[in-house]
């Protein structure tokens, strides 16, 4: 019952429960880059490159030469598919770009103003920190000058 017990309280704290929203919302983020690359910016780039499809590009490993992934997965054949390896190459660096600019997006909104004056000083007398107005030391209670 221990070991029930240590697992629950693992997992129920905040870390674990944080990173599994993250893989959740991770994993829902990653279908719509997924979509944003095969559906939008692929074929953009085959576009671009005079209608290539990168599907298509593989290496048929029996030898033999097939118009398409699709009639080579017909055949059964065995195929190095280095156009879906291109594919998934770009979805990721979407996927880091998009996290990146995201995390950046959230670090520039959680800066907190610096304030122009500090807000304590050390006593010269015990060297505890106090309020930069103080007039005397609440740790050693020496009368303080105005600086």
């Amino acid at each position: 019952m221990a070991f029930l017990k240590e697992f629950r309280d693992f997992a129920m704290k905040g870390n674990v429960i944080d990173l599994a929203t993250g893989v959740i919302i991770g994993g829902a983020f990653g279908k719509i880059v997924t979509s944003l690359v095969n559906d939008i910016i692929m074929p953009l780039i085959s576009l671009g490159t005079g209608k290539l499809d990168f599907t298509n590009l593989f290496i048929s490993l029996d030898g033999l030469k097939y118009a398409t992934f699709e009639a080579a997965k017909e055949a059964g054949a065995s195929t190095l598919n280095y156009g879906v390896f291109i594919t998934n190459i770009i979805d990721f660096l979407i996927i880091a770009f998009c996290i990146f600019f995201f995390i950046k997006q959230l670090n520039r909104l959680k800066k907190e103003p610096a304030s122009a004056l500090p807000a304590t000083k050390n006593c010269p007398f015990c060297l505890n920190p106090i309020h930069v107005e103080a007039r005397r030391c609440p740790h050693c209670t020496s009368e303080l000058g105005q600086d």
